[in-house]
């Protein structure tokens, strides 16, 4: 048996309170789940009974908040479910929202890399497209399916190349930032190479 050792109103959320056990946060529960169960500090109660409380009356709402951040913009299962986490849910919610988010067809990793890598590829290069997908969570697999459907890359380094230059002198110093300007936006080296041999002077250039 563990201790419930205090019950706070959640500051964000005043509809809600977060759950102590044992003098560490535990969980986060609406606070008429919280009444109607007669959960109270200094009460020892099996860890395995809050859980169930928690999925049982909260798994609706869980999925309620989860809709309605995925309707500000699309999002990967990853960052779905650090979002829950951070609204106090047990991975058990967390767990049935997301089976549910993926029942409807509201979640799609390879959907939102695909959609993610269409949208930058104007501006950023596969390997950057790339690391911004790890880092939101998208799988290895759906990344790589989504960065194939781009197709070639040097019309868009060469308006990434063209903006970057406007209005610069075509000295050495200034291509060979404008150089490593596209490699910082995520280009291979053959890229930019190529981008840059469109401009006067650019053909000359290496890599040094």
């Amino acid at each position: 048996m563990s201790e419930i050792t205090d019950i706070k109103p959640q500051i964000k959320n005043k509809n809600r309170c977060s759950v102590y056990v044992d003098g560490q946060f535990f969980c986060g529960l609406l606070n008429e789940t919280a009444i109607i169960h007669k959960l109270k500090i200094g009460q020892f109660v099996e860890k395995s009974f809050l859980e169930q409380i928690q999925l049982d009356n909260e798994k609706n709402h869980a999925l309620d908040k989860a809709l309605n951040y995925i309707t500000r913009s699309m999002k990967t299962k990853k960052q779905i479910e650090k979002y829950l986490i951070s609204k106090g849910y047990i991975p058990l919610v967390t767990e049935y929202v997301l089976g549910k988010l993926k029942e409807y067809n509201f979640v799609d990793d390879y959907e939102y890399a695909k959609s993610y890598a269409n949208y930058k590829s104007n501006s950023k290069g596969k390997k950057l497209i790339e690391m911004d997908l790890r880092m939101k969570g998208a799988a290895q697999e759906d990344i790589d399916k989504a960065l194939s459907e781009i197709g070639d890359e040097i019309e868009s380094a060469k308006n990434v190349l063209n903006k970057y230059i406007k209005n610069k002198e075509m000295t050495k110093e200034n291509l060979y930032k404008a150089y490593k300007y596209l490699l910082s936006k995520g280009y291979e080296y053959d890229t930019a190479k190529n981008a840059l041999s469109s401009l006067k002077g650019g053909e000359e250039l290496e890599d040094n």
